[in-house]
């Protein structure tokens, strides 16, 4: 009776480590998430599953065109996460005009990951001054996008990021690196 109480112990001892690691794990580390909808295309396809890192940010800041997720809520209909690019950094002036140009501090941004020309700069068509922890965020659909350029999304502090994507793992013939 001792060595089978002795057993039940053990191997509640071993699960119970397994999953303080992997909270802390999922919790601190990296984590798995979904890609819904169309607004990362051509970049990320809906339904993909991606591998977010959430270390990186602690020691250095977040890059512009990093991938990043954040959770955004629908008011009543609760909380999604959004996965979208960073265009624009902390302190500087984002401006989008009518012919569909980004520009960063009144310099036009060269980028090559938006699927078309903005039609609908949003708010962006007079200038978004970010503050000290802030960033511009677009999806790459530039026009099948719910992003920055928009109040009910509008500027992101990176406090409210989850972490920065980095692989994708699904489907697997795409499986790799995110850029």
């Amino acid at each position: 009776m001792k060595n089978v109480l002795k057993e039940v112990l053990s191997t509640a001892l071993y699960l119970a480590v397994v999953f303080v690691l992997t909270f802390l794990f999922i919790t601190f580390v990296a984590q798995r998430t979904r890609v819904v909808g169309h607004s990362m295309e051509p970049t990320l396809q809906d339904t993909e599953s991606l591998i977010i890192e959430k270390v990186s940010y602690r020691f250095s800041a977040p890059k512009r065109f990093d991938i990043i997720v954040f959770p955004y809520e629908h008011g009543n209909q609760g909380k999604e996460f959004f996965v979208k690019r960073i265009i624009g950094l902390p302190g500087e002036t984002v401006r989008i005009d009518e012919e569909g140009n980004i520009f960063i501090n009144g310099e036009k941004l060269e980028e090559n990951y938006g699927k078309e020309v903005i039609q609908d700069p949003g708010r962006a068509i007079n200038d978004v001054v970010l503050g000290d922890d802030e960033y511009f965020v677009m999806g790459d659909n530039r026009n099948n996008s719910m992003d920055s350029r928009f109040d009910n999304v509008g500027n992101i502090s990176k406090d409210k990021f989850l972490g920065k994507v980095i692989f994708r793992i699904f489907p697997l013939k795409k499986a790799g690196g995110v850029k």
